[in-house]
C-alpha cells in the first residue's frame, strides 16, 4: 500500500459505521414501546438533539460560537406555523423543507457578518440577530400574533397518511425519522473532504488557507446547513405542538443548546444527541424534586463536568462499575472459604 493510499485509507476509517451506532439507533427506536406514556418529552428530546445537532456543526467541527442560534430554529418555527395557517403548503413534509430552506437563506444572509470576527464579535453579532428578530416578531404581531403567538394552528396527516395524535405517538416517530435522515446526510458530509477541510479551519485558519482551502466559503457553507438543520427542528416544534410563540427566539433556547453540547461534547455529532437526552433528563428529575431551583442543580452538574473533565468522568463511570463487582465476587469467595472452613 502505497503512502497515497494508506492515508485514504485511515481517512475513511472513522466513516466507518461501528456497532455501537447501530445500538445508540436501536435503542431510540425502542424507547417507544418502553416508554408508551412519556411520547411527549421524548419528542421535546428529539427536536431538541436536531437543534444541537445543528450547532454542533458549525461549533464542534468549524470553531463558529454562536449565541442566537435559535434565530433560526424561529424563523423555521414561525415559517412553518404561517404556512400551515394560512393554507400556502397543507403538506407537514414540505412545509419542513420549505421552513428549513427560509432559515438557510437567513443563515446565508447573515454568515457574511459572522465570518468576518472572531469568537467574542461572533458572540455578540449571534446574539444580536436573534434579538433583532424577536424584536421584528414583536413589533409586527399582526403576522407572528405577538406575545400570544400564532392561533388556530392545523396540521394535516404527514403524507395524508399520519395524522397528529394529541399523545405525540406520531410527532415522535416523525421527529425521530426526520432527525435520522438529517443525522445520516451530516456524518456524511463532516466525514468527506468538506468536513475534513472543516477540522483544518477550526485547528489553524491561516495555515488552512496557506495550503489552498478557501476558508470564507467553507465557513458560509457550513453556517448555511447548520442554519437549515436549525430551521427544520423549529418548524418540528411548530409542528408537533401547533405553537409558534416569541419564545422560539428567546436567549435562554441558545444557552440551553450551549450547555446540551457542554454536556455531550463537541466535535463527534452524537454528542448533542446524548447531550439533549441526559439534560431533558435533568431537567425533568430536578423540576420534580425541587420545583423552584432545578437550575441550581443542572448549574452545579455542569460545574462538576467542567471542572473534572468529561473524559475523567467517563473513566468514573467504566470503572466503578468493575469496582463493585470485583469488590461482590470477593466478598463472595471469602464467605464461600469461611463456610467450607466451618464445615
Amino acid at each position: 500500500m502505497d503512502g497515497q493510499a494508506e492515508i485514504g485509507h485511515f481517512a475513511r476509517l472513522p466513516a466507518r459505521w461501528r456497532w455501537s451506532e447501530a445500538a445508540f439507533w436501536i435503542l431510540a427506536l425502542s424507547c417507544a414501546f418502553l416508554f408508551p406514556s412519556r411520547y411527549l418529552i421524548m419528542t421535546d428530546i428529539v427536536r431538541l438533539a436536531l437543534f444541537a445537532l445543528s450547532l454542533d456543526l458549525i461549533l464542534g467541527y468549524a470553531g463558529i460560537v454562536s449565541l442566537g442560534h435559535a434565530a433560526f430554529f424561529g424563523v423555521g418555527a414561525y415559517g412553518a406555523g404561517l404556512l400551515a395557517l394560512h393554507g400556502l403548503v397543507t403538506e407537514p413534509v414540505v412545509a419542513l423543507v420549505a421552513a428549513g430552506l427560509a432559515a438557510a437563506m437567513l443563515g446565508f444572509l447573515t454568515s457574511f457578518l459572522v465570518i468576518r470576527g472572531v469568537d467574542l464579535t461572533r458572540l455578540m453579532v449571534t446574539l444580536g440577530i436573534a434579538l433583532l428578530l424577536e424584536a421584528l416578531a414583536e413589533r409586527f404581531s399582526d403576522i407572528t400574533g405577538g406575545t400570544d403567538g400564532l392561533q388556530g394552528i392545523e396540521m394535516q396527516p404527514i403524507l395524508g397518511l399520519f395524522a397528529f395524535d394529541m399523545f405525540g405517538k406520531t410527532g415522535f416517530f416523525y421527529c425521530l425519522a426526520v432527525l435520522f435522515l438529517l443525522f445520516l446526510l451530516a456524518r456524511r458530509i463532516v466525514h468527506s473532504p468538506f468536513g475534513l477541510s472543516l477540522r483544518a479551519i477550526r485547528n489553524n485558519p491561516l495555515r488552512a488557507a496557506a495550503i489552498g482551502i478557501p476558508v470564507n466559503r467553507r465557513l458560509i457553507a457550513v453556517y448555511t446547513l447548520a442554519a437549515f438543520y436549525a430551521g427544520i427542528a423549529g418548524a418540528l416544534f411548530t409542528q408537533t405542538t401547533a405553537l409558534a410563540s416569541l419564545d422560539v427566539f428567546s436567549f435562554e433556547r441558545s444557552a440551553d443548546l450551549m450547555l446540551v453540547l457542554v454536556i455531550g461534547g463537541t466535535g463527534y455529532l452524537y454528542g448533542g444527541l446524548i447531550g439533549a437526552v441526559v439534560f431533558r433528563m435533568l431537567q425533568e428529575v430536578f423540576s420534580s424534586i425541587t420545583p423552584q431551583y432545578w437550575q441550581f442543580w443542572i448549574g452545579l452538574v455542569l460545574v462538576v463536568i467542567v471542572l473534572a473533565g468529561r473524559e475523567r468522568l467517563h473513566r468514573w463511570a467504566l470503572w466503578a462499575p468493575g469496582l463493585i463487582s470485583r469488590r461482590v465476587a470477593g466478598r463472595n469467595a471469602t464467605m464461600a472459604a469461611s463456610g467450607g472452613k466451618r464445615r
